[in-house]
């Protein structure tokens, strides 16, 4: 356990921050499952409106240094091929 004021702040500041990160990551990755379904049944539109979501949840992540922007770019790219197949 650390000694110091600052370096007991920084635990406890990245301990914060992770469980923001994980929330996100989690998040992001539920919509992607629902994604799935949605492009599996050929659902469109309902698609179309969860990518919509999904690039602004990846965005703010990877805004946030959640995830690294060429991550954020590929997935979203991956995504949006993935939709292209469908429509």
């Amino acid at each position: 356990m650390a000694n110091i004021k600052s370096a007991k702040k920084r635990i406890l500041v990245n301990a914060k921050r992770n469980d923001i990160n994980r929330s996100r990551k989690s998040e992001i990755k539920t919509y992607i499952k629902k994604f799935e379904v949605a492009v599996n049944a050929n659902n469109y539109d309902s698609a179309k409106e969860l990518l919509s979501l999904i690039q602004k949840k990846i965005n703010r992540a990877s805004t946030k240094s959640t995830i690294h922007s060429n991550t954020a770019a590929r997935k979203v790219g991956r995504l949006t091929k993935r939709l292209n197949t469908i429509a």
